[in-house]
């Protein structure tokens, strides 16, 4: 990816979910063209690891440990990136669990849990940082969804919770795009298919599980984080102008297969 094209320098960016797989991976890459970039996760070792492979690459980033379910951790999250830099024009809401359970079995918690996390910390994430975008006229909120969001054709068996979520996040998008588009904020998703990260780890340890993606894949390959990372960069961009409301799919194929 060229310096000219897609440069962010003087952007500043909020990575949720940035201790690891997509949130790491999109982080690094948003530093490489430029970008100033606050790292929030809950685990407060593996940030630290991120943002020292971070500030190797020659980025500049703020740590900052949040619990997306939680208000009041955003708000701080929110306050201290514009203290340290005075603007936010990039949100990558990338936090997210998924935990498989069979529909039969699975617990109230388990759904509370997912939503809260997948969906309501979308919401709560993405409105806490458009207040801070609208006063620039201009940003870019990109949230990640799932080729496991409906309406594709395709169930998932054992993640009704996490699907549901990510339905959800996929019309969310759609809504929030058309409500912010005149106060210069651009807001897409992104729809990964199995990409190798912790939470597909026990998909690829069980070679039955990873057969049964890899035969639908036509690319042949589980996907890596850094794809998911390339397309944040360029809907993060000022070439992505005239792209909101959209669902980018990243999946190798699955879906066409």
């Amino acid at each position: 990816m060229g310096k000219n094209f897609c440069d962010l320098s003087g952007q500043v960016a909020i990575v949720t979910g940035a201790s690891s797989g997509i949130g790491a991976a999109s982080a690094k890459a948003l530093v490489s063209q430029g970008a100033k970039v606050t790292l929030a996760a809950r685990r407060q070792e593996r940030l630290n690891q991120v943002a020292r492979e971070v500030t190797d690459l020659g980025g500049e980033t703020l740590v900052i440990q949040t619990d997306v379910s939680q208000k009041t951790q955003i708000e701080e999250m929110i306050r201290q990136t514009v203290a340290k830099w005075g603007k936010i024009d990039i949100l990558l809401n990338n936090a997210g669990i998924a935990h498989f359970a069979p529909f039969l079995e699975m617990t109230e918690e388990q759904w509370d849990e997912t939503l809260d996390i997948n969906l309501k910390g979308q919401f709560l994430v993405a409105q806490a940082v458009a207040r801070e975008m609208v006063k620039n006229k201009y940003g870019r909120i990109i949230n990640i969804a799932s080729i496991a969001s409906g309406q594709t054709g395709v169930g998932f068996p054992n993640i009704a919770h996490y699907c549901a979520s990510k339905g959800g996040v996929a019309a969310m998008t759609e809504a929030l795009a058309v409500e912010l588009a005149a106060c210069g904020v651009n807001v897409n998703a992104i729809a990964p298919g199995i990409i190798s990260t912790e939470m597909t780890a026990q998909i690829e340890s069980d070679p039955q599980s990873l057969q049964g993606f890899l035969v639908r894949i036509p690319k042949g390959r589980v996907g890596k984080p850094e794809d998911v990372a390339n397309t944040v960069v360029f809907l993060a961009s000022k070439e992505a102008d005239y792209v909101t409301g959209a669902l980018w799919v990243v999946d190798g194929g699955y879906l066409a297969g």
